[in-house]
């Protein structure tokens, strides 16, 4: 994993915003590297592409602590961000991130929150040098030590989920001084996968969820996942056969979604 990539880390087992506007801080547009890869972007796959990235990132886990991995995850009730952090103008690209997300899955209820104890996705900002320190105050040095060795990550989210496999609680961390491409490709990933799909895959090329992949932005490909994982018929604790029985009827839907959301019609 190279360093410049963004990690995840997955708590399955633990019992364990501002919402601002600024025009002086880029959108993930203005920025050069992504505007480019917004411009080469693929944006046709067929069925069997979609279900297959699907498949590979709604089940598993990359860095797997406890607990089953073999069911679909999600959050199950509205998704409320909390920003902790002193960067206003970072603050300003996560609640456009935030707005990206919600404007293009149509049944995800995710929004801002200026009350840290009604959010229950909170995004911690920190400053590299303080990002294995934070780690360690989340997870304790032990385990902090076993992520920088297995991961050496730049940026981290995980969740915790209840019994019947529904999210109760994300943390992500991210750190601001690393340039805008960083951070806001660390922000679509880590907050996207602390959504539900947190297993990254190496062989599909298409998603910000494979380590060698850098989007810096809400790519077509991973709006079919995203899509797909919160369709109400996408249920919390289905298994892959049920998924799999499921998908077509469900597809057929997000493909008109996907289609009409970024004018591919």
């Amino acid at each position: 994993m190279s360093q410049h990539r963004p990690s995840i880390l997955l708590l399955l087992a633990a019992a364990l915003a501002v919402c601002l506007t600024d025009s002086t801080v880029p959108a993930a547009a203005e920025v050069p590297a992504i505007a480019a890869r917004q411009r080469n972007e693929k944006k046709v796959f067929t069925d069997a592409e979609i279900v297959e990235g699907f498949l590979k990132t709604a089940f598993g886990a990359e860095y797997h602590l406890a607990g089953r991995v073999d069911r679909i995850r999600k959050y199950d009730r509205p998704v409320r961000v909390f920003a902790d952090g002193n960067r206003a103008d970072r603050k300003v690209q996560l609640a456009k991130v935030i707005a990206d997300i919600r404007a293009k899955v149509q049944h995800l209820d995710i929004a801002m929150t200026d009350d840290n104890d009604a959010a229950n996705v909170v995004v911690k900002l920190v400053r590299d040098r303080e990002l294995n320190r934070t780690i360690a105050t989340f997870y304790g040095q032990e385990r902090a030590k076993e992520i920088r060795t297995s991961l050496d990550p730049q940026c981290l989210s995980g969740f915790r989920k209840n019994e019947n496999y529904e999210i109760e609680h994300s943390d992500v961390i991210l750190t601001v001084d690393n340039g805008d491409f960083v951070f806001l490709d660390c922000a679509y990933e880590e907050l996207l996968q602390s959504l539900g799909p947190i297993n990254d895959t190496a062989t599909v090329p298409w998603t910000m969820f494979n380590d060698s992949v850098s989007m810096g932005f809400f790519d077509i490909y991973d709006q079919y996942l995203l899509n797909l994982l919160y369709d109400p018929r996408i249920k919390p604790g289905m298994n892959v056969q049920e998924v799999k029985a499921a998908l077509p009827e469900v597809l057929t839907d997000v493909r008109a979604w996907v289609a009409k959301v970024n004018h591919l019609e």
